[in-house]
């Protein structure tokens, strides 16, 4: 690589981006700066916490920002790069939309990590989306970023083939993060000195995924049981797969923690009762 010392700037901010940037860091490539998002209240007693990538950056000694919007007042840390001008940027499950103002800006692109083996599964959620959709042979794409949502030609891909299937959302997430991270440091030195031809995304094999919501959670026990599994395995990060049911009377949510698929038979094995501590199902039925 011409230059062993890149300047660049991440965008990201959950867990899958702290596998890329572990990654990253073997190869021996550091952040120049990290744009995450702000900092949220969480859980019930909404305490003020900051996102993981945040909390990477203050332990590698990275510069951190978290602005608003990107959409104007572009902060001072991007517009004035070192060196005078930024190699290359990186986005990885970053959450935000960047303007081509942002994208324009270094020398060589902004390369995006997507889970998914794109044009397949476009937007928010794929990973989840992989498992309801029993996308059995997934992967990862590295590709350049264009102003519409994760249509940029391909850099690099990766396939990824998981024996036990549908695995856990949080379990494909984490191996699909490695499998990018390992790509995109493979990927970069090839990038930088021009020895990678982008390829155009075949638009008519393009598919699309809506993001995820609170309810898409919810299942009815005397739907199929298999796709009933899948949608346990695929939300188990957010919202998680739930069902209401009456006790003593009163309507509440039960929350399924973990779940097995045999014979063609669904076994819930563990759940969380609404306002309860995690307990095994047959003690939940028992009451």
């Amino acid at each position: 690589m011409k230059n062993n010392n890149p300047a660049f700037v991440f965008f990201g901010t959950a867990e899958f981006s702290i596998a890329v940037l572990n990654e990253l860091k073997d190869a021996g490539f550091i952040p120049s700066l990290i744009v995450t998002s702000e900092d949220k209240p969480q859980g019930r007693k909404l305490v003020i916490t900051s996102p993981p990538v945040k909390k990477w950056g203050e332990q590698h000694d990275t510069m951190v920002i978290q602005p608003k919007t990107l959409k104007k007042n572009l902060p001072p840390e991007i517009i004035n790069p070192p060196a005078n001008r930024w190699d290359f940027f990186i986005i990885a499950a970053y959450g935000k939309i960047l303007p081509s103002s942002i994208l324009d800006l270094p020398k060589h692109g902004t390369l995006n990590v997507h889970p998914s083996l794109l044009p397949k599964l476009r937007g928010a959620s794929p990973i989840q989306a992989a498992i309801l959709k029993d996308e059995r042979q997934t992967g990862v794409t590295i590709m350049l970023v264009d102003e519409e949502v994760d249509h940029g030609p391909i850099i690099a891909q990766a396939e990824v083939t998981i024996e036990d299937w549908p695995p856990k959302a949080h379990t494909l997430r984490d191996l699909l993060a490695h499998v990018g991270g390992e790509l995109l440091a493979e990927t970069i030195p090839l990038w930088l000195n021009g020895n990678i031809t982008p390829e155009k995304q075949d638009e008519s094999k393009a598919t699309y995924i809506d993001k995820i919501k609170k309810e898409d959670g919810l299942i009815d026990l005397n739907d199929d049981p298999y796709e009933n599994f899948k949608k346990i395995q695929a939300f188990d990060i957010w919202p998680g797969a739930y069902f209401f049911t009456l006790r003593r009377g009163k309507k509440i949510r039960v929350k399924i923690a973990d779940a097995e698929f045999k014979d063609k038979k669904l076994t819930i094995t563990r759940v969380i009762p609404e306002g309860k501590k995690e307990m095994s199902y047959q003690d939940f039925l028992r009451g």
